[in-house]
């Protein structure tokens, strides 16, 4: 490794992730972060219409998400990803009322899909099958173009989980993003894909421990300072200018860039990335799940699409949300309440809520937005990008976030 300190710029999951790992190999790390509080888009706070402490989102990771595991792991947190031993999907039909539940089996060779019991009902094997077409998308093309749109697999199962996945209409969405996904999760057996949730928050499981594991490692964090310029000079970065403060570069130092595009494609002369995003929208009730309730049901035919169930809240995410960022908050909450109170089989005036919208959760996962993710290594030869945006050959997501970081951290300790 070479000497000399690594700057991390951005401390959501892929700068927190960069940091984590680089201190792990001995580097000595400064991680800068222009808001008052790590995490990013995957962050916990204390709500006040609440009255109790709640994430901004509800984010999913899968037992097969490795960089997810490989990141708690290090950072001492694993026991705070819980979840089912097997695979298991409840869903509720808002329009019919009908419910059932996904079982499939934990090896990689699917036999639940010839099980009705186990299966999508109303799901034929050929449905199944046709799933293989994505495997040979090509980058430019859409999933409408590889796969049939329509029927009781695409509905009750393949819309939602590729919604979820890749906050994009799963129609015009990436094949190849799509196929990343089906590739981690259908296609290595159900032990990959048994949900893991953090509780009880987001930062018990991803945030606090790292902060620790760097404070314990001799890493500076710096909150609350927002990088307003990169000096450039040759092929190389030479200073950083925040506000009211210059941090001046001297070989071999080295920069992490973990910020979202938006804020990379300001800082970084000639920078190709998305330009396109998509919201998500999630409300939270502070109405403790029933006993007995499913940690997770997906919802088909209704406005909210997953709900899950906490010991003091039920919350609900709506993937590729942009259509409703104008509708009334309390118009959302009432219309997201009925949902949760079908599925949940549950009565009585809505209770306390909070509507929390990202406008700009995730980039676009179409084929054209896919082709604007940069690699990340740069024309700068001590400057690396980080980011769940920068091309890791999966979506914006947690794994791809830590991926990423995963990714940077390695370049950096070699870089020049």
């Amino acid at each position: 490794m070479t000497a000399g300190r690594v700057y991390v710029i951005g401390a959501g999951l892929a700068g927190l992730s960069a940091a984590v790992n680089l201190v792990g190999h001995g580097a000595r790390v400064t991680l800068i972060e222009g808001a008052n509080q790590a995490g990013g888009r995957c962050r916990s706070y204390f709500d006040a219409a609440l009255d109790q402490v709640i994430d901004n989102g509800n984010h999913l990771v899968l037992s097969g998400n490795a960089a997810v595991h490989r990141y708690v792991h290090r950072i001492g947190a694993h026991a705070q990803l819980t979840g089912p031993r097997h695979a298991r999907f409840a869903f509720f039909d808002a329009a019919t009322g009908a419910r059932w539940i996904i079982h499939p089996n934990d090896g990689p060779l699917a036999w639940w899909v010839l099980t009705p019991s186990r299966r999508v009902p109303d799901t034929h094997l050929g449905e199944y099958l046709s799933i293989l077409r994505l495997l040979g998308a090509g980058a430019d093309a859409p999933v409408e173009s590889v796969l049939s749109c329509s029927g009781a697999l695409w509905d009750r199962l393949l819309a939602p989980l590729l919604l979820a996945a890749l906050n994009t209409d799963p129609r015009t969405a990436s094949a190849s993003l799509a196929a990343a996904v089906i590739r981690q999760t259908l296609f290595k057996g159900g032990r990959a894909y048994c949900p893991r949730i953090a509780t009880p928050h987001l930062a018990d499981a991803f945030v606090t421990p790292a902060l620790s594991y760097l404070a314990q490692h001799g890493a500076t964090v710096i909150l609350g300072k927002r990088v307003r310029t990169l000096r450039f000079e040759d092929s190389r970065v030479v200073g950083v200018e925040l506000a009211g403060h210059s941090i001046a570069l001297e070989p071999p130092d080295r920069i992490v860039l973990a910020v979202p595009a938006w804020v990379a494609t300001d800082l970084v002369p000639q920078l190709r990335a998305p330009t396109a995003f998509r919201a998500i929208i999630n409300g939270h009730f502070a109405q403790p799940a029933p006993k007995g309730a499913e940690p997770i049901i997906g919802v088909i035919g209704g406005l909210a699409e997953w709900i899950f169930a906490f010991s003091d809240r039920l919350s609900v995410t709506v993937s590729g949300a942009d259509r409703l960022l104008d509708e009334d908050r309390d118009s959302l909450a009432q219309r997201l309440w009925a949902d949760v109170a079908a599925a949940h089989n549950l009565t009585g005036p809505m209770p306390r809520w909070q509507i929390v919208k990202e406008r700009r959760a995730t980039f676009a996962a179409t084929p054209q937005e896919d082709s604007r993710r940069p690699g990340p290594v740069t024309p700068w030869g001590n400057l690396i990008l980080a980011g769940d945006w920068v091309q890791t050959g999966l979506p914006a997501t947690i794994e791809g976030a830590l991926r990423s970081g995963e990714m940077a951290a390695e370049l950096s300790l070699t870089a020049a």
